[in-house]
């Protein structure tokens, strides 16, 4: 009878699965200082979406939320930079530390779905995205933001914050401009769309969790 009892125990022990196939933290910790800036991005691609951004740049800084909120980023950016001659470098250099964080959290990409494709609204803007992590930079943007200025932020910037982090997480990047009006939500609408296919793209596709996502082998 104890040896029935013993048995039982075990058949309805839950299972731990053996270390190896424990998944790693994705998270990277990436500084980068010139003589123009000095930036500090730390990323989890597994987390649920805190944030801590600090830019000297306020509109830069919400969206960074909309990324890290929309896309389940823990994700802390600390950036100094000449803000007394323009936004410019510090915006770029946000988006190169931030690209150079990104793709070292991915790694070799082994297990990423590695393709993400969101459509947001935000009121009468409509914005698509859809992004590869194919080890190729590329950029597509076609926004049409009316406004020079949302508040204090040079609206151009926002193309280069794109194009920087593009060439350096090395990903194919189509930003595409459906409908919209206004600046405000013509622009946060792309970042929320640009957060939710990150998140797409970088979870972890269970058929081939160890595997890199592409028929060469490498990305």
């Amino acid at each position: 009878m104890n040896d029935q009892l013993r048995i039982m125990e075990i058949i309805d022990r839950p299972s731990v699965p053996p270390a190896s196939s424990v998944q790693p933290a994705r998270a990277a910790l990436v500084k980068r200082t010139t003589l123009e800036t000095d930036v500090t991005a730390s990323l989890n691609l597994d987390g649920v979406g805190t944030c801590k951004a600090s830019t000297g740049i306020p509109f830069l800084d919400h969206m960074l939320h909309q990324i890290a909120s929309h896309g389940l980023i823990d994700l802390d950016v600390q950036a100094i930079g000449d803000l007394e001659i323009d936004d410019h470098h510090t915006n770029e250099d946000v988006g190169i530390t931030l690209g150079q964080a990104l793709a070292k959290a991915v790694g070799d990409r082994s297990g990423i779905s590695r393709f993400g494709h969101f459509i947001a609204p935000l009121d009468e803007a409509l914005i698509e995205v859809v992004l590869d992590f194919s080890g190729r930079p590329h950029l597509s943007y076609s926004l049409e933001i009316p406004n020079q200025r949302i508040g204090t932020y040079d609206t151009e910037l926002v193309r280069e914050f794109f194009s920087a982090v593009v060439n350096h997480t090395q990903m194919t990047l189509h930003i595409r401009q459906l409908q919209g009006g206004n600046s405000h939500h013509i622009v946060e609408a792309a970042f929320k769309a640009f957060a939710r296919a990150l998140r797409m793209a970088v979870e972890i596709d269970p058929r081939r969790a160890s595997r890199i996502p592409s028929s060469k082998g490498v990305l």
